[in-house]
């Protein structure tokens, strides 16, 4: 493990979620151990293949995959965790995220969290989920539990709209992730 730089990395169920591929490998190779966490609705998108290959690890798909050991992987990255990353995050994942909400194995990791790891949430979704005030409520719940936000974007949304809702540009995401572990 690299001491201090261990990322738990939650892929959501974004068109979005392709872009995470290349956030893992920037993330490797600033020096971070890296552990995915990918949703079933991100598995739409991607597959665990790339992830595990760039990462190293084993990518966890489903709350009860077994890592190895008698510890739930989901409980072992909560406590291993410097910083839980979530990229993309759709307005779904936010609404668990603040209303602690455990039914996979993102939200029970995020849920168990180590209480000194750090929060950073990449939203992507279209711009009037982004803009509801439901999702604006979410999003100012988990500022004052000290989650911290890079993101939305401006600019032309895959469902073909023009506005804010783009996940941020992955590099911008890797250095400040990076920074947040000291790096």
């Amino acid at each position: 493990m690299s001491a201090g730089k261990n990322i738990v990395m939650g892929v959501t169920g974004s068109i979005a979620a392709h872009r995470a591929v290349d956030l893992a490998s920037l993330l490797v190779k600033g020096g971070a151990l890296v552990r995915v966490i990918l949703t079933a609705d991100a598995q739409r998108f991607v597959t665990a293949v790339p992830f595990k290959t760039l990462s190293r690890n084993p990518v966890v798909t489903d709350l009860y995959d077994e890592d190895e050991g008698w510890k739930p992987a989901h409980i072992k990255l909560a406590d291993e965790a410097d910083l839980f990353l979530v990229a993309p995050a759709t307005a779904n994942t936010l609404a668990k995220l603040a209303l602690g909400l455990a039914d996979d194995a993102l939200t029970c990791t995020a849920l168990a969290l180590n209480p000194a790891a750090k929060m950073l949430l990449a939203p992507a979704m279209n711009g009037k989920m982004w803009l509801h005030p439901a999702t604006q409520q979410n999003v100012l719940t988990l500022r004052k539990r000290g989650a911290e936000f890079i993101g939305p974007e401006e600019g032309m949304l895959s469902c073909g709209y023009e506005g804010i809702g783009r996940m941020w540009p992955v590099e911008q995401i890797a250095a400040r992730a990076l920074s947040l572990l000291g790096g």
